[in-house]
């Protein structure tokens, strides 16, 4: 086969060339903006999964399809060691600028962006003033307002700034949307303020939404930030594809080519990828080069799958095992083993089955008390490789991580 016209795309973020089982999610959010271009209320919502489900795919997809209703967007990739402020003003900078020239009155959109502009260089009450890798300046000189979204609370600033945002949206009669990637890595000040920015905006019917994406604790997240937030958003699981959708994923792109797959091909390709898209890519992709005609067979695909696991290894599973310290090594050693039991004692025998597991049991497994284990737990959460979906367990962020952890040496 020639590696030329290879049409698989096994990159992060990058979109698969055949975005194949997410047309539920596509038209949810084709009547959320029917909806609010209507000016019918209408919730804010939340993609949740683990990571290799292609959420960023289908932000970006989401963000598009707002762009080809005219409406302005910006996205944020939030960042534990950042504040909101700087990437929330770049975004909306961008959402807005896109409106403009479609706005009659051009001193509406210089008003906005003098807010924008005393948003973002506002310090929090009581702290410092920015660092300088932190400040941010709007692309037009305009000075900025002074008592509007200025104050240092960032609950009352974005509230403001977010509804000056909408007003200028709804005077060009379309909306604005903020997209939000890694959700999860706000932190809890600015997961409240961005909640109780989306319930002034809900109630007004403001034509502005927020799309967020993160990891499967997500609402749990902002559960904690506001008790309102799970009626505020509408939560969306973005989950592996199912059988029909995976061999969609492979076959239209390859059909494209002229090339097919026999039926045992796309049943040893399920059976390695579980159905996870960026998994599908990869294994497809290496299947690809390796195969030397059409149909591709599953002899090809089990010759092929050693250089996909090698490069998963190494560029999906092997830089995240390299940022945990030994004590974080050793603890996900203890959840992939207990890990595999659990999926074993519920009829699960596939090795790439990771069920959630109690902290009290890693706890006795590594012969520790539980309280001693918190700095770890702790440090692998915030690094994003574990999460708590319920309280006392702990489980992979990352698909098939247990199977790649049992691999390794100890």
């Amino acid at each position: 086969m020639d590696p030329v016209r290879n049409p698989y795309a096994p990159g992060a973020g990058q979109r698969p060339p055949e975005l194949a089982g997410r047309g539920r999610e596509l038209d949810v959010f084709d009547v959320v903006l029917e909806r609010v271009a209507r000016g019918r209320p209408e919730r804010s919502l939340v993609l949740t999964g683990l990571r290799g489900v292609g959420k960023t795919v289908l932000l970006n997809t989401l963000r598009s399809a707002a762009i080809g209703r005219l409406w302005g967007t910006g996205k944020i990739e939030a960042r534990p060691d950042q504040s909101l402020r700087r990437p929330m003003a770049a975004a909306l900078h961008m959402a807005v600028r896109e409106l403009a020239p479609h706005h009659r009155a051009p001193d509406r959109i210089d008003d906005f962006l003098g807010v924008l502009k005393a948003f973002a260089q506002r310090a929090p009450i009581g702290g410092k003033s920015p660092r300088l890798r932190d400040r941010w300046q709007p692309g037009i000189d305009v000075a900025a307002t002074v008592g509007r979204a200025d104050s240092g609370d960032i609950e009352i600033d974005l509230v403001e700034l977010l509804g000056d945002a909408a007003d200028v949206a709804a005077d060009v009669g379309t909306g604005l949307a903020v997209f939000i990637d890694e959700m999860q890595d706000l932190g809890p000040e600015e997961v409240s303020a961005l909640c109780a920015a989306c319930h002034e905006l809900s109630q007004s019917g403001a034509p502005l939404i927020v799309v967020g994406a993160g990891l499967p604790h997500l609402p749990a997240v902002l559960s904690a930030a506001k008790s309102y937030s799970e009626r505020l958003f509408r939560y969306q699981r973005i989950d592996r594809l199912d059988r029909v959708a995976a061999d969609q994923a492979l076959c239209a792109p390859a059909g494209r080519e002229e090339v097919e797959y026999e039926q045992k091909a796309l049943d040893v390709l399920y059976e390695k990828s579980g159905g996870y898209p960026y998994f599908v890519q990869a294994y497809g992709k290496a299947t690809w080069d390796h195969a030397p005609r059409s149909p591709i067979t599953d002899a090809d695909v089990r010759v092929a799958a050693p250089e996909a696991e090698a490069e998963l290894a190494v560029g999906f599973f092997g830089s995240r095992f390299e940022r945990a310290t030994p004590a974080e090594r050793e603890y996900m050693r203890a959840m992939a083993g207990l890990s595999l039991a659990g999926a074993e004692s519920t009829g699960q025998t596939r090795d790439d089955m990771d069920v959630a597991v109690p902290t009290a049991e890693i706890a006795r497994a590594l012969g520790r008390k539980p309280a001693s284990l918190s700095p770890a737990r702790d440090a692998l959460i915030k690094k994003g490789l574990i999460y708590s979906g319920e309280r006392g367990t702990v489980a992979f962020t990352v698909p098939h991580f247990g199977r790649y952890l049992r691999t390794q040496p100890a």
